[in-house]
């Protein structure tokens, strides 16, 4: 959790090429001193040399400006569109291809309530997600939100309410399991289908090379996937999910063991995504970056569409409750009312 670092480090052991580079200060300065050290190394044009730049332009942002950034997103999903995909796939670490245009419904939920028996995870949500639109979606464990994924797949039913998705949606859903991952198969063969170029998008690319840019390079490329470590599954699970040219992803938990490297690959990617995503996250550094809205799970049923990033949902927050905002509490459910 990045944020955690920002305000309690005082040193950063950075592990890069076998070798430990200790630090002194918080991630923010780390992220400055690194990019230091890449531009005396003559690295700074590399792709990842662009990305810790963007990153480090988005730090030095007032929160203002940052809050402007994510409504800036809405307006420009034309632009999004149009950019050159050839340039883009270059550019970034991680691209992600774009999927057919979206027309005004996305995902647009109305007055709609999930019960398990007597509990009420949920009651009375609506909300309409714009073109261009990503939402971070934020709870307690157990809270509901993984079952509102399940509702927008069609795998739930709501017990109220209704959820209605475009005609022009291509749904994309990268889940917490990675149940679909073949422990006997190469992290090639699981991302690539044993074919020496993919289709990406529109483009046809070498499969290998696509691989390569979720980190995983070399020999590391004919590992079993059953010897993968956390981060590893997750890596190759987003490396299957995010190249088949869907225009909206839901992605469950994206950042669990991912290292920063890759974390900060795949902002960069979903900035530049010409789509919408709904992203579960407990990682608040992420959803500051790259949200446009926030959907909380507040407790007692209740769940919060909120326009703005994290930052902004969490100063509305302690505004509603005041010094109630700081008190830690266990999710508590409504019992449903027949």
């Amino acid at each position: 959790d990045r944020y955690f670092l920002d305000n309690v480090a005082g040193w950063i052991l950075e592990l890069d090429r076998g070798e430990g580079i200790p630090w002194k200060g918080n991630y923010s300065s780390w992220l400055e001193q690194k990019q230091a050290r890449l531009a005396n190394e003559e690295k700074a044009e590399t792709e990842r040399g662009k990305t810790l730049e963007r990153e480090l332009e988005w730090i030095r942002m007032s929160p203002k400006g940052r809050h402007a950034k994510s409504k800036a997103r809405i307006k420009a999903y034309e632009e999004l569109l149009a950019k050159d995909s050839e340039g883009q796939a270059r550019d970034l670490e991680i691209y992600i291809p774009p999927g057919p245009r979206l027309g005004k419904l996305v995902i647009e939920a109305e007055r709609l309530s999930k019960a398990y028996g007597d509990r009420l995870l949920m009651e009375d949500l609506s909300f309409s997600l714009p073109p261009g639109g990503i939402v971070g979606v934020i709870g307690a464990n157990g809270a509901g939100k993984t079952t509102l994924f399940r509702m927008i797949t069609g795998q739930e039913s709501p017990s109220a309410g209704s959820i209605r998705i475009g005609e022009s949606v291509k749904l994309a859903y990268v889940d917490q399991s990675r149940e679909v991952l073949d422990p006997d198969k190469t992290v090639w063969e699981m991302i690539a289908g044993g074919e020496d170029k993919i289709q990406l998008g529109s483009r046809e690319v070498n499969s290998r090379a696509y691989v390569a840019r979720f980190n995983i390079l070399g020999a590391d490329q004919q590992k079993k996937v059953g010897l993968l470590s956390g981060g590893e599954r997750n890596r190759v699970h987003l490396a299957r999910m995010l190249k088949d040219g869907a225009n909206v992803l839901l992605l469950d938990e994206p950042t669990n063991d991912l290292d920063v490297n890759t974390m900060r690959a795949l902002e960069e990617a979903l900035l530049n995504f010409a789509g919408c995503a709904v992203v579960i996250s407990h990682d608040r550094w992420f959803l500051d970056r790259i949200a446009t809205h926030i959907l909380a799970f507040e407790g007692d049923s209740q769940v919060l569409w909120f326009t703005g990033n994290y930052s902004d949902y969490e100063a509305d927050r302690r505004l509603r409750l005041g010094t109630a905002a700081d008190q830690p509490h266990r999710i508590k459910y409504r019992q449903l009312t027949r």
